[in-house]
């Protein structure tokens, strides 16, 4: 696609993951950075001059510029809904980290106040565009796996004490929105009900059993009915020392898949054969991946090539009028199970995922 210019980001948050955003704008050919905000001033200040842009410490004072397009907004989950609100009322449009926010009225509402002001919005799920999603998707799509039976995510990940004590918001209800599977599961959850359909319910535990002062879990486990009739398990920890693999199985009445780390591994399939046996299955999965790099032991170890993909998939629905692939109401999809899960767990009853 031709395009009819150049798009300019701003960044509100200059955290671990902003230079994952900086890095991947700068790589575009059509988009450019040009400013930087956080309250910390010596973060902004250090992220500013690395790439050469300017520095706010109070984001609506950005706000006013007018020659600003695109806001990114990568600050504690539970302040994206008030700054994507005062961005769309500011005629910008919004690319907002993962979870969209931790309240699901609040989330309804960034969503709502985007599109009274005509602006567009999307959700940080960059592994929707990983070559073994993209596979595994197309696959399931063709009908190569028949009908999908039972969906598997783990996230088996860790986080030391020093990582939840390096910022006060961090483990908390109010900003975090929740532990391991709010904030390291979440991609994960994610694809799981895009690849296997929508979550109907849940039934949960999850509990705090490795880490001091924080009031979020750092292990969860849940069992999961999807629309189609199958099940399904979701579990999700920070506590697997050194910090294992995420991992995602699918499986079929004709064929299962698994990804693990970003990498798609199986992709088998049954062949049209009538009388073939389980020795002839075909296994289609490629050896292409997507990040390299993971975030099991290092959230600042997580490579950034399928969020370029995301931010140009931004700047496409911009140039061609239409919504991004991972807009507002998607987004809404991975918070919407999540808070079910934890509803589940406190209750201590399944949870009907509206």
């Amino acid at each position: 696609m031709k395009m009819t210019k150049t798009y300019r980001f701003a960044l509100i948050g200059c955290g671990v993951i902003s230079r994952t955003h900086a890095e991947q704008i700068s790589a575009i050919e059509n988009a450019e950075l040009v400013a930087v905000v956080d309250r910390n001033e010596a973060k902004m200040k250090r992220l500013a001059a690395e790439y050469n842009v300017d520095g706010y410490v109070d984001y609506h004072e950005m706000l006013k510029r007018e020659d600003i397009d695109v806001v990114n907004i990568l600050t504690p989950s539970g302040m994206h809904s008030d700054m994507a609100i005062a961005c769309a009322n500011a005629g910008k449009h919004v690319i907002t980290e993962k979870p969209m926010d931790v309240n699901i009225e609040k989330a309804h509402a960034m969503i709502n106040v985007c599109k009274e002001q005509g602006v567009k919005l999307a959700v940080i799920s960059q592994h929707r565009f990983d070559p073994a999603t993209v596979q595994v998707k197309r696959a399931i799509e063709e009908e190569r796996l028949g009908k999908l039976i039972l969906g598997q995510a783990a996230v088996n990940w860790y986080r030391s004490q020093e990582y939840y004590d390096s910022g006060e918001w961090r483990g908390t209800w109010e900003l975090d929105g929740g532990g391991a599977l709010m904030n390291q599961s979440i991609h994960t959850i994610d694809l799981l009900q895009y690849l296997m359909g929508p979550i109907t319910q849940v039934e949960a535990k999850i509990a705090t059993l490795t880490h001091e002062r924080i009031e979020v879990e750092d292990i969860a486990v849940a069992t999961v009915r999807f629309a189609n009739g199958g099940l399904g398990t979701i579990v999700g920890t920070t506590s697997a020392y050194p910090g294992l693999s995420a991992r995602l199985e699918l499986f079929g009445t004709t064929g299962s898949a698994k990804i693990e780390d970003d990498e798609l591994l199986q992709l088998f399939v049954k062949p049209d054969s009538s009388n073939s046996t389980p020795e002839d299955a075909i296994n289609l999965a490629s050896q292409q991946s997507g990040d390299a790099a993971t975030g099991s032991a290092d959230p600042g170890a997580i490579a950034g090539n399928a969020h370029r993909l995301q931010i140009e998939d931004m700047i496409e629905a911009l140039e061609a009028g239409r919504e991004p692939i991972v807009n507002g109401e998607e987004g809404l999809k991975p918070l919407e199970i999540i808070l079910s899960i934890y509803e589940s767990a406190q209750s201590r009853q399944p949870k009907t995922v509206q």
